[in-house]
């Protein structure tokens, strides 16, 4: 489309942001080894490769352009990694890949055209397919890259979701923030995702408006409804604890499933962190991350519609006057 000037230029481009992405998110596979060992490296590794492998078999066998290079595929492999618990057999990121990269991104048209995320997606499908390997059986840090072995674990939320008696002492505070607990490989280092996030912010690649509103909105209701009835919840907990960080900050931003202005992204932040604690709270899953997410994506549309901003210069009708 050729318009008049003045434009505006952005010397951004999906390449750069992509790197970018996948940078922040580096620490956070760093402390997944760390803690998970060598077999969480692996999960990671087949995952981004199938993605890739994936996307450019579909565009390949579809006649399209293939759009590897612009590090998508990757940057969806790294999140489905990092939303798989690390006993997960070899070939579960390998499913999970073609449900992301073939059913939920290039069947609807690829990049930009997909009304959910896909890695979230991904999940939600392999949850409902594999309960007992997605969520049957958790693992401990084993804090040995070499190790093999796997410990089993309750995660915090599957504590919690236990009743009154599990205690939160400032140990498991500590060790959520650092990452010390059973749970998916890439969510449970609160430390190194607020690092990459740091990143994200400051070269400008996602907003404070959705990770601000869906923290916020967790730690109050998360406060106000305990499991133990009104006002026992421990809302600080809450939101170390789970997916809430890795879905806030690196998956409710994403551009292709997110509101473009700002009181949309207020609205779906807000939107996902009472749908987050409903679910925690009077569900039977005790996470809820990832499907509230998918739901708000659902609604994305109808917030850009009906939170357009003013453009100026308009002038507002005047009402009839009525004889």
């Amino acid at each position: 489309m050729v318009t008049s000037t003045p434009h505006v230029r952005s010397g951004d481009t999906i390449e750069s942001i992509m790197r970018d992405v996948l940078l922040a998110l580096s620490p956070a596979a760093i402390m997944a080894v760390y803690f998970f060992g060598i077999r969480a490296l692996c999960i990671i590794i087949l995952s981004v490769g199938a993605c890739i492998g994936f996307e450019y078999l579909f565009e390949l066998l579809t006649h399209r352009p293939i759009t590897i290079t612009d590090c998508s595929a990757a940057v969806t492999g790294a999140l489905l990694a990092f939303n798989l618990p690390a006993s997960s057999p070899f070939w579960i990121p390998v499913v999970g890949a073609f449900f992301a990269v073939v059913i939920t991104k290039q069947l609807f048209g690829g990049l930009g055209q997909n009304f959910m995320n896909p890695a979230l997606a991904a999940r939600a499908f392999l949850m409902a397919a594999y309960t007992p390997l997605m969520a049957g059986s958790w693992t401990r840090p084993v804090r040995n890259l070499l190790s093999a072995d796997l410990i089993s674990s309750a995660t915090p939320l599957g504590l919690l979701k236990e009743g009154p008696s599990f205690i939160i002492q400032g140990s498991d505070l500590l060790n959520a923030f650092l990452g010390n607990v059973a749970g998916c490989i890439g969510e449970t280092s609160v430390l190194a995702l607020l690092l990459g996030a740091a990143y994200l912010f400051h070269k400008k690649i996602i907003t404070w408006h959705i990770p601000a509103a869906y923290i916020f909105t967790v730690f109050v209701l998360g406060t106000l409804l305990g499991r133990r009835g009104l006002f026992t919840g421990q809302g600080y907990y809450e939101i170390l604890t789970g997916g809430l960080m890795l879905g806030a900050l690196f998956m409710a931003t994403d551009y292709s499933t997110s509101p473009v202005n700002d009181t949309g992204k207020i609205i779906m932040g807000i939107g996902c962190g009472i749908l987050t604690v409903v679910i925690r709270n009077f569900g039977g899953y005790p996470e809820g991350v990832s499907y509230s997410i998918l739901i708000m994506n659902l609604f994305v549309p109808l917030l850009d519609k009906y939170c357009i901003p003013r453009v100026f210069g308009v002038v507002k009708k005047k009402k009839r006057e009525t004889a």
